[in-house]
């Protein structure tokens, strides 16, 4: 069974659509999958490659590389310990699906299974005859953590109005605070006022939303969402050490860093409840050189029912994960208060889809009727548990409907913060008990219906061991593919169906894998990762700031940018060139660097791409988080 959902319903997906529609100029990067041994910028895509997770491995965990590109991938291959360069095992690769050539990928491909060995060290993959190996990968218990550390800190070099600087910042990657000048974010005019000084408020601070500057309240309720999700399902992991200026403050660095986010918000809400829907620049033009630098007026639009919402349910969702923090207490009171008081606006305020006139560049940052509706339920879960209040329970009793696990297939790989907020709810203990019951009955339907399309074991669908359907392999395909593998965590938190664990860790994990290097491009999809142990990481990105001049490409430019960027991956609807569009999804992704292409529909990182992926690793970095073992 296969099943889609129009981009048109999912929100960031929405903006990117038309947020260039009028690009001139645009800065164009491309993405080089190069050998270890070629520091050029020739692209070089290897006879045959060996495709194993390049950071590696917990000890428990299934463990299979993928053999493609080669007439006869069933030549046996040592696994070696490169210290000691130990032959641990040889093995002769089977054959996936008696040979098949694999769609999405076009390839044919062969599995190596050494999910035995569990020893902790270095390991590569030598094909018996030397021709070919793998990446050098490790094996160990915290293999994800550095990983972890550096996506996250991807949201530090976001910051707006905040100056990255040593020891914070690595010297390569440094810049003034921006958006602070005249004009700017600390004294913005309303859209409509441009030329009235009474319309200026203070509005700094917030992340860039992606490869641009701007900040848009609607698409900071995935990131904030389900970062707050996954602090409050992994406590322990997040620590106060990730070298952020509040590291050391006796707060979690992913709180102090979502709390950034969260103060621009407050800064972007009325004093009677509304919110003003994004802040940014009128043009298209790119800050040139760095963000510091750029002197553009800035400008916010108006208070839309749509961002209102969207801070309801946010502010209440961190309101309930912050109040355990001492540090925090008042803060999330605060949070509270102004949850409700959104609330309460939007109940009073027509429901408005076209808030967003546009003139502020470049995303259209209106949510549908659906999706505004769905995050009132949303809203309302938090809102009862941190107030106890009957009547936000029984809003979500009788609209659950309107989530958007009931206007889709999957329970969450589109809008997942609606269907985490359900889950939420299934686990407070004074929620509505059938109501309780109806959500996890209706998710464990979910979990029989979309197997194996969504759900369990997909190895007979995709060699990579990481399925999705072809239609997901949009703009933003590498969140849908993270939003997948979160999905199949969901049961194994939640204790049901036990007897399928095994299949949902794996396919949880295959997405972890894939997104490692595991895939038909042999490429780790976060930027500039070679310090942390990739062999082929992605080298460019679209990013206004960190993907131009001297950080454009990490093997040939000064500094080539940040690491830790999580590209948006193949898109098989790519405007800016037919014949990649036209092939293998999977292989869907550019390579090349032109004048005017519009590279943004692939390797734009954003900061809703990048709490997917955060979220779906966060799994696997607890070394105590390890409900299954595949070793035995």
């Amino acid at each position: 069974m296969t099943s889609s959902t129009p981009i048109k319903s999912f929100v960031p997906v929405q903006k990117l659509v038309s947020k260039f529609a009028n690009v001139s100029g645009a800065v164009v990067l491309s993405v080089g999958l190069l050998s270890c041994s070629e520091k050029s910028a020739q692209i070089i895509v290897p006879e045959s490659q060996v495709l194993v997770d390049q950071f590696g491995y917990r000890p428990q965990d299934p463990k299979v590389a993928v053999v493609i590109g080669h007439p006869d991938g069933a030549q046996p291959y040592e696994l070696r310990n490169v210290e000691t360069d130990q032959v641990i095992e040889t093995m002769t690769p089977v054959k996936w699906e008696n040979g098949i050539v694999h769609s999405q990928s076009g390839e044919r491909a062969w599995w190596v299974d050494f999910s035995n060995v569990k020893e902790p060290g270095k390991y590569v993959f030598v094909r018996i005859d030397g021709e070919t190996r793998s990446a050098e990968f490790d094996i160990r218990a915290d293999v994800y953590r550095e990983a972890l550390i550096a996506a996250t800190r991807m949201f530090f070099y976001q910051r707006s109005g905040f100056a990255k600087q040593e020891p914070f910042a690595d010297a390569r990657w440094t810049d003034a605070a921006a958006y602070v000048g005249s004009g700017q974010d600390t004294e913005a005019r309303f859209i409509y006022e441009k030329h009235d000084p009474a319309s200026e408020r203070d509005m700094h601070g917030g992340w860039f939303d992606a490869g641009d500057t701007n900040k848009y309240v609607t698409y900071a309720l995935q990131p904030v969402h389900q970062l707050l999700s996954a602090y409050g399902q992994h406590p322990d992991i997040w620590t106060d050490d990730f070298n952020i200026p509040e590291s050391g403050n006796g707060i979690p660095d992913l709180l102090d860093e979502i709390k950034f986010e969260l103060d621009w918000l407050m800064r972007m809400q009325d004093t009677d409840g509304g919110a003003f829907i994004k802040l940014g620049n009128i043009d298209y033009a790119p800050p040139s050189p760095i963000p510091s630098e750029d002197t553009r007026p800035r400008y916010y639009g108006p208070k839309c029912s749509s961002s209102t919402i969207a801070i309801a349910s946010m502010f209440a969702h961190a309101s309930a994960e912050m109040r355990s923090i001492p540090e925090l207490r008042d803060y999330a009171d605060e949070l509270k208060s102004r949850a409700i008081l959104a609330w309460n606006w939007y109940q009073k305020n027509p429901l408005d889809t076209d808030c967003d006139k546009g003139e502020i560049k470049a995303g259209d940052a209106d949510m549908t009727a659906a999706n505004q509706k769905g995050t009132t339920v949303s809203a309302a879960v938090y809102l009862f548990a941190i107030t106890g209040d009957i009547q936000y329970s029984n809003y979500v009793v009788e609209n659950l409907a309107l989530a958007q696990p009931y206007r889709d297939g999957p329970w969450s790989r589109y809008n997942p913060w609606q269907g985490d907020a359900l889950i939420f709810y299934s686990q407070l203990s004074d929620g509505d008990s059938e109501v309780k019951k109806q959500i996890l009955r209706d998710l464990e339907n979910k979990l029989k219906t979309y197997h194996p399309e969504a759900y369990g074991n997909d190895d007979n669908l995709d060699p990579f061991r990481s399925y999705m359907p072809d239609e997901q392999y949009h703009w933003a395909s590498n969140m849908a593919k993270a939003n997948y593998g979160i999905m199949n965590y969901d049961p194994i938190r939640l204790g049901i169906n036990v007897v399928d664990w095994f299949d949902y860790t794996e396919r949880t994990l295959g997405a972890v894998n894939y997104f490692h290097g595991v895939n038909p491009l042999g490429i780790v999809f976060l930027t500039n990762m070679y310090e942390y142990g990739a062999e082929h990481s992605a080298n460019e990105m679209y990013h206004h700031w960190l993907g131009q001049g001297d950080f454009k490409n990490a093997l040939t430019s000064k500094n080539g940018p940040a690491p830790g960027f999580f590209m948006g991956g193949p898109n098989r609807n790519y405007s800016g060139d037919a014949a990649v569009a036209a092939g293998p999804p999977m292989k869907a992704y550019i390579d090349t660097v032109e004048p005017n292409v519009p590279t943004y529909e692939i390797i734009e990182p954003a900061i809703y791409y990048q709490a997917s992926y955060i979220k779906l690793l966060a799994n696997f970095v607890d070394e105590e988080d390890a409900p299954l073992d595949f070793s035995n």
